[in-house]
């Protein structure tokens, strides 16, 4: 009886930890960073993430995919980076404290899935002058 108690105990812990490593597996192939293929994008090229960039002419030819990287480059002094909802993007609004994620760093990396994704400058004035973005990842 012992022994079939220890075997017992050895076959739950087996099977404990392939599910364990079946979860972490599976959370792994949801990141986006971890699709094979991803691109990075310096969010306005040189210019970077500023006032008086087109950010739609940036975004122009270009093809996001799940997985590929936005990289926000900014003076964290004058600028930062709000992951808003599509209402927000047009009214120009962050979310309420604790919904949108804001970026604060002044370099940024941000990995993107699959869907549309809108992006401001929270800073009063920023985003209705056109510090936004607007993308779309299939």
């Amino acid at each position: 009886m012992a022994a079939g108690g220890r075997g017992s105990a050895g076959s739950k812990a087996l099977v404990a930890g392939a599910a364990f490593l079946c979860v972490a597996a599976v959370l792994l192939a949801a990141t986006p960073a971890a699709e094979a293929g991803a691109t990075t994008y310096l969010v306005g090229d040189a210019a970077g993430w500023t006032r008086n960039v087109d950010y739609g002419g940036w975004l122009a030819g270009k093809t996001f995919r799940a997985g590929d990287v936005l990289v926000f480059k900014y003076n964290s002094t004058f600028h930062d980076v709000a992951w808003v909802s599509k209402g927000g993007y047009k009214r120009c609004i962050v979310s309420p404290k604790g919904f949108a994620p804001v970026y604060r760093n002044g370099y940024d990396a941000v990995g993107l899935p699959r869907g549309t994704h809108y992006f401001i400058c929270g800073v009063p004035g920023h985003c209705s002058a056109g510090m936004k973005l607007a993308v779309t990842v299939y």
